[in-house]
């Protein structure tokens, strides 16, 4: 058992950070350190799948971390943002990682402009340093990035904290020459709770785009495996290979094949 501290109360869970380390492939503990801290986001990546396949219909998300827990430990499931970057946040935590859970913004190059407050969740590690880190963004950089201007490089690609104006940043990504905008975020930390309002809007406004499709993503050493409902995609070393499908069963089947998970229809 342990404790974690929200909402002005004690809550006790049943959660147990050692099956939190195998389900990602960590065998031991060690001191908060900037490698510490690089291994578990990498091999976090590698280990739990960012998924939504709860929404619409499923299984109503709740921001609470018990069952974020069971679901994605004990269950082996994924989540997205909330799910994945407010776990990771206690992992850290429980380690001895002073850790902010972070306000970000979601830039959609269609409308040219970013999202509401609370779109999305990261983190900000302090160590000797501050460190940028994110686990629930997808396709996403996979190693810390240090603030206030750090720059992260791996086989998803290159990636840019810029900072905007006191305490508001961009994380870029390169894309062919020049970087493009993926979130904006500020430094203020926030607490679990804060999120509630938008997630429950990603489940259940019309305009979300989490209501219109299925989506379940890993990162692998070379690449990365991406099903959607239609589609599955395998990325190695840059190379893409999409393969489409219109059978519902093709789905449940590559579900399972390729990331563990079992649902019924």
């Amino acid at each position: 058992m342990c404790c974690f501290f929200c909402n002005r109360r004690i809550i006790l869970f049943a959660m147990d950070i050692k099956a939190y380390l195998n389900r990602i492939g960590i065998e031991k503990t060690r001191e908060p350190s900037l490698q510490f801290l690089t291994e578990l986001q990498s091999r976090h990546f590698l280990s739990i799948p960012f998924e939504d396949l709860d929404i619409p219909d499923r299984n109503r998300i709740e921001l609470d971390l018990e069952k974020i827990y069971n679901k994605i430990i004990p269950s082996k499931r994924g989540g997205f943002c909330y799910e994945l970057n407010g776990l990771f946040h206690w992992l850290l935590t429980s380690l001895g990682f002073r850790v902010d859970m972070l306000s970000a913004r979601v830039f959609n190059s269609h409308k040219n402009e970013f999202g509401p407050e609370y779109d999305h969740m990261t983190l900000l590690v302090h160590l000797d340093k501050d460190y940028f880190v994110d686990v629930g963004f997808g396709d996403s950089f996979r190693r810390p990035i240090e603030m206030p201007d750090g720059e992260a490089e791996d086989v998803s690609g290159h990636y840019r904290v810029s900072k905007k104006e006191d305490k508001l940043f961009e994380l870029l990504k390169k894309v062919e020459n020049d970087f493009s905008k993926q979130y904006c975020f500020t430094t203020d930390p926030k607490r679990l709770e804060d999120y509630k309002e938008m997630c429950a809007f990603q489940q259940d406004s019309p305009s979300s785009h989490f209501r219109t499709r299925m989506l379940c993503t890993l990162a692998t050493e070379t690449g990365r495996i991406t099903l959607s409902n239609s589609s599955l995609t395998i990325t190695e070393n840059g190379i893409k290979t999409k393969t489409d499908f219109t059978d519902e069963n093709e789905f449940y089947f590559l579900l399972k094949k390729h990331f563990g998970i079992v649902l019924e229809k």
